[in-house]
Parts: C-alpha cells; structure tokens; sequence
C-alpha cells in the first residue's frame, strides 16, 4: 500500500488515519482519487456536510454515512447522492450493534475490507453493487453467531454467487488464533479472509465468465469434481503429504476452487506488501555479498507490472528480508511460504488474468 501525506502540513498520513497527528487535520480516503484528503467543512450544517480538500477548491465531499459510527473514513464525492462509501455500499447486513464488543468488531472488519476495496480499486477490477443490476453483484454480510430459542445460529464465513459473509468473531484476536491453532494455518488474519473470499467471487467473473475454464483446469484441475465431498474428504483426511510441491497451503489441496481462492489471496499479499516495500523507497539485495549489504532499489510497480516475472524477483528479495527482520526481534517468519514453480504458475495466471482486466477497465470512478 502506498503511503500518504497530509496537504496541510505535508506530515506522512497512513489509511487508517482519520486525523494527521502532527496538525490535527481531518484526513478521508477518496477512492476516486486513490489518495488521502486533509479536508476542512464548508458547509458543516444539515444532514451531510460538506468538506473541502485542502488547497483544492474543486473537490469537494461528504463522508461515508458509517463515519457516524467510527467505522469508516472514506469520501464521497459531493455530487454523488449515495450515503455510502465505494466500499461500505457493498454491505447488505451489519453487525448488531447492541451485542457489546460489535462495534469494535465491526470496525477492526470494516479497516480489513477498505484494504481489499483499495487493491481492487488499483486494479480496476468490477465491484457491481446490487443496485446496478448485474447477475452477480458484489455484496457482504458482516455479521456473528445468532442466538436463538433453538441454541446458537453459526455463521460461516465464505462466499455464495456473489455474496461474501465474514463472521465478525474472528476481529476478536484470541478467537481468531485459536481457529488458527485448530486448523494448523500459518497465520490467519481478517484481510486473508477477505481476499480469499474475493478470489471465489473472481474466479466467477473471471474465469467462469471470462472464458478461462480451460486454462484454469491446466493449472488448478477440474472444478467440476464434487466440491462438498471434496471438503469432506479434505477434512477427514488432510492434504497430501507432498503438498508443498504444488500447492500454496494445506487447505488449496481441498478443491480447484480452494486452490484457485487461495491463489488469488497470495497474489494480493504479494502485490501489495511490494507496493508497500516500493512507497518506502526500500533497497535491498540479499544475494550473498562480502560486507552483507543490501543494495537493489524494489523499483516495481507490482500492481501495473506487465509481466509477473518482476514481481516474483522483487518478491524473493522482500520475502528474505521480511523473515530476517522479524526473526532479529525474536518472532516467527512474517513469510513462511515456499513458491515452487508450479505455485509461481498459478500466481502468473492470476495476474495475467487481472493485467488483461487492468487493459480494458476504464479508469475508476464511483
């Protein structure tokens, strides 16, 4: 993720800022400008203030209708009578706020989703809402275990022809690692389900509908193999001891589909963390040296490269390093994933897939 700088007073701002620290300006992400606002109110009265980017007279905005509930930072253009952000207009249900801990929760989920929505607005990949009449719109439910007359409700997250739940249990940290502990997962994280679930949607859109299918089952296999039976089995049974070889986790040994999600949630981890090391003008070379120094600039634009090829360059670099750094603070690789060239045929795929999306989007807007 790229990093920020507050028009007042030229402090670095992150994305989940909603205020500069050094000026105590007020901060909004527009998505349509792919870039942080210190803004100041013009019109404070009425039901949707209006606020002005500083210095810049023509843009002009109201926050996202969930900023009331300290759960978004997002912009919306002035122009645009939608009460919602690009991202929070996605949500079909949300948490029930009278259960205690749930707006904390909803938050720690909401600061995951804005995460994902940023990368897929950089790649210019469709977010249909349900209100565009499309087939299959994009749409989530955020929501927890229910409790009824009958016992607890249990909410699983996945995805369903469009339709992403994500049980917000797992923004509560000790919860999220013990599912971790159960399942034996390297790490487990919110934005990991997000983007995972989003590959499930992709692989529709993409794949299913993009007249990919025999491409993908050269790679990932037959998708038309029993999915619940292949769960079952996976479950009962576990994933082949030569997993490694081809696949990115245990669980990508389930099912193509799993594979191909799986897949996908790699690839933005990749991207993104590059961009990150990039915004940060980071240099690094951990190729054996005399003087141990690291020297090479990560000058890849991981999310416009044409090819994935740099990317898995640059990737192999920050990977090592990663692990160096957090192993000299005494913890666990930051990075415990080894790409075989199988694997790194899977990731290509999915980036082809999105670079051929990337050509022929226009540029983003609301």
């Amino acid at each position: 993720m790229k990093h920020f700088i507050c028009q007042n007073c030229g402090s670095t701002v992150f994305f989940r800022n909603s205020s500069c620290v050094s000026c105590g300006s007020k901060l909004g992400y527009s998505p349509d400008h792919e870039n942080m606002f210190a803004v100041h109110p013009i019109e404070p009265e009425g039901e949707r203030p209006v606020w002005r980017a500083a210095g810049d007279a023509s843009s002009n905005f109201h926050f996202c209708a969930n900023a009331a509930h300290g759960v978004c930072n997002w912009l919306v253009r002035a122009d645009d009578d939608q009460p919602m952000c690009r991202s929070c207009r996605h949500n079909h249900l949300a948490p029930d706020l009278s259960i205690p801990g749930n707006l904390m929760r909803w938050q720690r989920v909401e600061q995951a989703k804005q995460h994902l929505f940023y990368s897929l607005i950089r790649w210019r990949l469709p977010t249909p809402t349900q209100a565009e009449g499309v087939a299959e719109p994009l749409v989530f439910d955020l929501v927890g275990d229910v409790q009824t007359e009958n016992g607890v409700k249990r909410i699983y997250t996945g995805h369903d022809s469009g339709l992403i739940t994500i049980n917000i249990a797992e923004a509560d940290d000790d919860e999220r690692e013990r599912r971790r502990l159960g399942l034996g997962e390297p790490y487990r994280t919110l934005l990991g389900h997000f983007r995972h679930e989003i590959g499930h949607y992709y692989w529709d859109i993409l794949v299913r509908d993009g007249n990919m299918l025999d491409a993908f089952r050269s790679l990932f296999g037959d998708e038309r193999i029993d999915y619940g039976a292949a769960l079952q089995r996976y479950h009962s049974q576990g994933a082949p001891p030569e997993w490694p070889g081809a696949f990115i986790s245990a669980y990508a040994t389930a099912h193509p589909w799993e594979d191909f999600a799986e897949s996908f949630a790699h690839h933005m981890h990749i991207v993104d963390t590059l961009e990150t090391a990039h915004a940060l003008g980071l240099s690094l070379d951990v190729r054996a040296a005399r003087d141990g120094s690291l020297k090479t600039d990560v000058a890849v634009d991981a999310y416009h490269a044409d090819t994935f090829d740099a990317v898995i360059a640059a990737w192999a670099q920050v990977s090592v390093a990663l692990n160096s750094l957090t192993r000299s603070l005494g913890q666990q690789d930051a990075y415990p994933f080894v790409l075989s060239r199988t694997i790194e045929q899977k990731l290509d795929f999915i980036h082809r897939l999105i670079r051929a999306q990337q050509v022929d989007a226009a540029p983003a807007s609301a």
